[in-house]
């Protein structure tokens, strides 16, 4: 018997950044997800967006993370209309707070800065779209439901979370959709982990699935050994130290900050690291490596022994020449540091944040190396130096691009090529995989791999709607 249902993509199809899916079951809607799409002009971006729906008949959102890419719309989402409940693990319960008010407080910071320069060209000034009250209302609408717990979202809606190994509190979500006596099992990876990485527990296994939505970042590559990667980092900082500079690390501030602090805690206690000096630059990573501390259980137990192993109770305590900025005079000051120092700012794509403007001092100096630990997605900063740039367009200034750039890329939080299929392969049933969350150069050395082992998968488009 067919299920009165449809999934519609509108996020992060044919792209990476962006999560947002339209489930209808009935007379049901719920989003999965509900993203920002990360490029140059986020006050541009936010000011013309208007979602696809209308947010006020939306009756709930599964969320995968907390990353702002899954996350960000929320606030704008709420400021239009809606009010159904927000569903997550309790992890990310704990970092959407943290996460949302620091974007939210950014772009009405922005917004200020820019209504100024429209003020003096005599332009009508920009009213905000949202609100830090919003985001507020966001979490009161928020919902959290423990790993491996069914929970029903609507009459027709079982949920499941299971641990995706991604970021802390990272969920996929499996869902149970009946509609009279037609059901079925729809899966959403949310963004996998890479097993080889520190810190987060292996992706959870599903047993059985219909339909999967599943993210393909790394669908061309996979990720080098992982001890080739440190030796590769050690390297770069090396390099650095030689050359008498410093070194400057675009991370985004929830998940990849606290896995470098803990490389370099490695390093530091195998009395690897040359420089006396690491600042963790980022009020909000500040925040959310609280956060992990308290929620160490969480971790793989691998990490946290070997943190035990040499005394260490947390990530500060073991990378002792840790700083933490918190102040903006505390950020500029970094920049009147010469050499001998590495310092990790947001944003992890240098689309905003106080990496842009350690860059801004500091590109231009061949002396200092820009390590990047994460993708880059196209139309940002950070895909124009990966990309060998020459010079790029700062606060309305040109500046020549000397320093030396760095792409690492086996520090990824994301799974490779041959994790995906191997998570893939195990899911039971024959499921109809769609490819979700990456370009389409790396979708379609993915989906070639996955017709080859016989598993069927098709790449989602923007707009496309499927029955389930």
């Amino acid at each position: 018997m067919p299920l009165d249902a449809s999934l519609t993509f509108y996020g992060a199809a044919e792209q990476v950044t962006g999560s947002c899916y339209l489930l209808r079951i009935g007379a049901r809607r719920v989003l999965l997800d509900c993203g920002m799409s990360q490029g140059a002009d986020q006050i541009r971006e936010w000011h013309k967006f208007s979602f696809p729906f209308r947010p006020k008949d939306i009756d709930a959102v599964i969320l995968s993370h907390a990353h702002i890419d899954h996350s960000g719309l929320l606030p704008l989402l709420v400021a239009r209309g809606f009010r159904g409940k927000i569903c997550c693990t309790e992890g990310t319960a704990l970092l959407l707070g943290v996460l949302l008010k620091d974007s939210v407080q950014l772009y009405l910071k922005d917004l200020e800065w820019q209504n100024r320069q429209r003020a003096r060209q005599g332009k009508s000034l920009l009213d905000p779209v949202m609100a830090v009250r919003d985001v507020v209302q966001v979490l009161e609408q928020t919902q959290p439901v423990g790993y491996r717990q069914k929970h029903s979202v609507t009459e027709d809606i079982e949920l499941e979370f299971l641990d995706a190994g991604h970021i802390l509190g990272s969920a996929i979500v499996q869902l149970q959709l009946k509609n009279g006596k037609a059901s079925r099992r729809l899966v959403f990876s949310g963004d996998l982990g890479n097993p080889a990485t520190v810190l987060m527990p292996d992706p959870s296994k599903v047993a059985m699935a219909d339909i999967v939505l599943m993210e393909s970042t790394y669908g061309d590559r996979n990720h080098q050994p992982l001890n080739r990667t440190l030796d590769e980092f050690a390297e770069a900082l090396d390099n650095a130290y030689a050359a008498g500079g410093n070194v400057f690390i675009p991370a985004f501030a929830l998940g990849r900050s606290q896995e470098i602090l803990y490389y370099l805690g490695l390093l530091y206690q195998q009395k690897r690291l040359k420089q006396k000096m690491v600042v963790l630059d980022s009020p909000m990573a500040i925040e959310i490596t609280k956060i992990y501390s308290r929620l160490m259980d969480e971790f793989d137990p691998k990490d946290t022994r070997l943190l035990e192993r040499y005394g260490a109770r947390d990530l500060q305590s073991f990378l002792p020449v840790l700083r933490l900025s918190a102040t903006a005079e505390e950020s500029a000051a970094l920049n009147r540091v010469s050499s001998g120092a590495i310092v990790i700012a947001g944003s992890g794509m240098c689309n905003g944040g106080r990496i842009v403007h350690h860059l801004k001092h500091n590109l231009w100096k061949a002396a200092n190396h820009i390590i990047f630990v994460g993708f880059q997605a196209q139309g940002t900063l950070g895909r124009q130096l990966v990309d060998g740039e020459k010079r790029v367009r700062l606060f309305g200034q040109q500046i020549a691009v000397k320093a030396q750039i760095h792409t690492i890329g086996g520090f990824s939080a994301h799974a490779g090529q041959s994790q995906l299929l191997s998570w893939a392969s195990a899911i039971g049933g024959q499921p109809q995989f769609y490819l979700v969350h990456g370009e389409p150069k790396a979708q379609q050395a993915l989906q070639q791999r996955m017709l080859e082992q016989g598993l069927q998968c098709q790449i989602a488009q923007k707009g496309q709607s499927i029955p389930l």
